[in-house]
């Protein structure tokens, strides 16, 4: 294991993140909120740590293996939320915790969006931008973007960059280089977010709004600067523009550089994870929209659309962004909306879950299995559209489901164990290893009232999430540890 080497990396990527605290102190001055002073302590200590790592071991450039990328990116995602924590335990407003702080920047990073802040329409502006960028960094995976502008990180990217992308084939590359990859791939996320926040702006936001909104949205995050979410803005074009732009977020952003590049959007209409995808979508959409006409929760269609669409659409693709309470929904809307997180957005994308790509294979080979059991002696094979998927990845993709069960389970059940309801612990669950957000019962709007040790439950579900569960749980596994 090339420790040095680690360390340098780490402390490069550790100094890089304390320049993301200066934004929100400018915000501060410019708004004169007096939670300036707290990010500007924040980065300094966090410059100073990084070069701390990085200097003593700044000649140490070795060839890095994949293990040593799955170790960055764990540790990096781990330290850098840590250093993130900072300016939320050192502010006067709000007042937090050592934990409710680590547990908001674990949230904010892996753009999970759940919260411990209450009453946010009076939070400092500096704080309200800080949740949302931090979001926004988590979204696409900020190694990517050091692999992109850090040309000194040299050899080893594709690792890094393999152990941060999520889906099931991990090898593939847009372009030949992957600094040239992570390039586009920031390219394309960054034109998304200004795309968002002039169409929210141009909905009648305010530009602060705008920004931070469209920060959370092409990150998939959910966190918004108001009590009220979405709902805050009351307008139909708000919410349509958000389920547009967590549409196009969650697709995968191989596509997207394919369109833009080729200058073609066929590819879109031959994607079968992107057909599968707008097939659930309509479905959670029909569902919702029936049910509550139904039970007749609104007084007119129309409203009862904008709001089946939006609920369905956010939950679905694990944003969280809410515009009602869809925890009080009849029937059996908020279990469905909540399962639906499962299966989250598609591979290469910004959204949690398993990923669309994953669920599809699953109910293919499940099919497989069934026909085998009519006609034992056919031959069958697993195919996306016209390509035969090799069986070692159709092996992985169990494997990840079968992972993913248990860790659900353990963290389910140690949720319980800490005095949370069962719906409450096992909505906390989801919301956390999906990285929806907001859950079902006491948690369907701020998960103040988790305890401690719930909340470091919670934050090691993120982590998982986050990473996809093989990234992190592949540390505790002895041979990697053997040289």
């Amino acid at each position: 294991m090339q420790y040095g080497t680690i360390i340098r990396i780490l402390g490069l990527l550790v100094s890089l993140f304390s320049v993301t605290m200066l934004p929100p102190a400018l915000v501060s001055l410019i708004y004169g909120d007096g939670g300036g002073l707290a990010f500007v302590v924040a980065f300094i200590f966090t410059l100073i740590t990084g070069l701390a790592f990085w200097y003593p071991h700044r000649q140490e450039k070795a060839d890095l293996r994949a293990k040593e990328g799955f170790l960055i990116v764990v540790l990096f995602w781990t330290v850098l939320a840590t250093f993130g924590s900072l300016p939320f335990a050192l502010l006067d407003q709000p007042q937090m915790s050592i934990t409710d702080s680590l547990f908001e920047s674990f949230s904010s990073l892996t753009t999970t969006g759940a919260t411990v802040i209450e009453g946010l329409d009076f939070m400092p502006k500096a704080v309200l931008f800080y949740r949302a960028q931090l979001q926004w960094l988590g979204g696409m995976g900020i190694i990517v973007l050091a692999v992109a502008i850090l040309p000194i990180l040299g050899v080893g990217g594709m690792q890094l960059y393999r152990a941060e992308i999520p889906g099931p084939v991990k090898d593939s590359k847009m372009t030949p280089r992957i600094a040239d990859t992570a390039k586009h791939l920031w390219y394309i996320y960054l034109s998304l977010t200004v795309a968002c926040s002039f169409a929210y702006w141009l909905a009648g936001m305010n530009l602060f709004d705008a920004v931070c909104h469209a920060f959370s949205t092409i990150a998939i995050g959910g966190f918004s600067n108001y009590d009220a979410n979405i709902g805050h803005f009351n307008s139909t074009a708000v919410n349509i523009i958000c389920v547009v732009f967590l549409w196009i977020s969650a697709l995968n952003f191989s596509l997207h550089y394919s369109a833009v590049s080729g200058r073609n959007i066929r590819n879109y209409f031959k994607d079968p994870e992107c057909k599968a995808f707008f097939t659930i979508q309509f479905v959670l959409v029909t569902i919702c929209f029936l049910v509550l006409v139904k039970y007749s929760v609104y007084d007119s269609a129309e409203v009862t659309l904008d709001q089946a669409l939006f609920q369905a659409v956010s939950i679905s693709a694990t944003a969280g962004f809410t515009t009602t309470d869809f925890s009080a929904w009849p029937s059996f809307l908020p279990i469905l909306l909540i399962f639906s997180s499962f299966i989250g957005g598609c591979a290469g994308s910004t959204a949690g879950g398993l990923k669309v790509i994953r669920v599809l294979l699953l109910f293919i080979q499940g099919k497989r299995e069934v026909d085998r059991l009519i006609h034992p002696k056919a031959v069958y094979s697993v195919k996306l559209g016209e390509r035969a998927i090799p069986s070692r990845v159709v092996e992985a993709v169990w494997g990840f489901f079968a992972a993913y069960a248990v860790v659900f389970v353990v963290i389910m059940i140690g949720l319980i164990g800490t005095g949370l309801d069962n719906i409450t612990a096992f909505s906390a669950t989801a919301a956390a290893l999906n990285n929806l957000g907001p859950g079902l019962g006491s948690v369907a709007g701020t998960y103040a009232q988790v305890s401690d040790a719930g909340k470091w439950l919670l934050m090691t579900a993120m982590l998982f999430g986050r990473l996809e569960i093989f990234s992190l749980l592949v540390l505790f596994s002895p041979a990697f540890w053997r040289s």
